[in-house]
């Protein structure tokens, strides 16, 4: 069973509550149902989708709706846990030969990180091994960033579409002047527009963004972390060294709680 991220939900939680006590307060619950225009939410969020749709390929656009999902998740980044598994690994090299390194990499999980054992265990040579490594980090990245553009694209173009909705709103209500009794619905319903294009922008599509990009940035991390330690195994680096190296990648907080956990087998001979 997935974890859910507290903060996500909290924070949906949270900003519909205040909106809709903000109209309670003021104009009770029934005052709720002005706030409602289904055609201005067709017009702010159907077309903000629509121009999304143009700005990316189609394939594009479904992997960034997919991704929504990870803001919901919990993600887990073990550093430290990334660490201890990398300095086992070098102590296996440092007894028992690189070659040994096969049988572990078959316990694995990661296969980023058993790719890059596979590459030293064949002997390959130690800048080519770097530069597969990189190659394959720059294009992961390049794929989040294509994630994150969709929604950072909807949240652009959201608050656009509400001012175009409110324009069509007000279009509308110059056109029935002869009425003056319905200019002021007329025009409440042509700012719903604008209401809903700022609300999915900065409610939504700003911080979906922001969470993928927060995930993306510890994926990547976690990653640097595995190439330094598979380089340094591969120079046949001290444990205990490569150790103190992958510690630098860490926040202090978990260089505290790596040193305050029970050493596994690292005698550095």
């Amino acid at each position: 069973m997935e974890i859910l991220d507290i903060a996500t939900i909290l924070g949906l939680i949270l900003g519909i509550a205040f909106f809709l006590l903000s109209i309670i307060i003021d104009k009770g619950i029934g005052g709720v149902a002005a706030f409602w225009n289904a055609p201005s939410v067709m017009v702010a969020i159907g077309g903000s989708i629509a121009s999304t749709f143009i700005s990316f390929p189609l394939p594009n656009f479904i992997n960034g709706m997919k991704a929504a999902s990870i803001a919901f998740k919990a993600v887990t980044i073990n550093e430290g846990e990334v660490i201890k598994n990398i300095i086992n690994l070098s102590n296996v090299a440092r007894k028992e030969g690189l070659l040994a390194l096969e049988e572990a990499a078959e316990a694995i999980e990661d296969s980023f990180l058993r790719k890059g054992i596979l590459l030293i265990v064949d002997g390959t040579d130690p800048d080519l091994v770097r530069n597969i490594l990189e190659t394959e980090l720059s294009f992961i990245e390049m794929r989040h960033k294509d994630v994150k553009a969709v929604w950072e694209k909807l949240g652009e173009l959201a608050p656009a579409w509400g001012m175009i909705g409110t324009l069509i709103g007000l279009i509308n209500m110059l056109g029935s002047l002869d009425d003056p009794a319905a200019i002021g619905p007329a025009m409440a319903i042509a700012l719903l527009t604008t209401m809903y294009g700022s609300l999915m922008a900065n409610f939504i599509c700003i911080p979906f963004a922001g969470k993928l990009g927060i995930r993306s940035a510890e994926e990547l991390l976690l990653k640097e972390v595995m190439i330094e330690g598979l380089l340094s195994i591969q120079a046949g680096e001290n444990p205990r060294v490569i150790e103190e190296k992958l510690k630098a990648f860490l926040a202090p907080a978990i260089r505290a709680a790596l040193a305050e956990a029970p050493e596994g087998e690292s005698d550095g001979e």
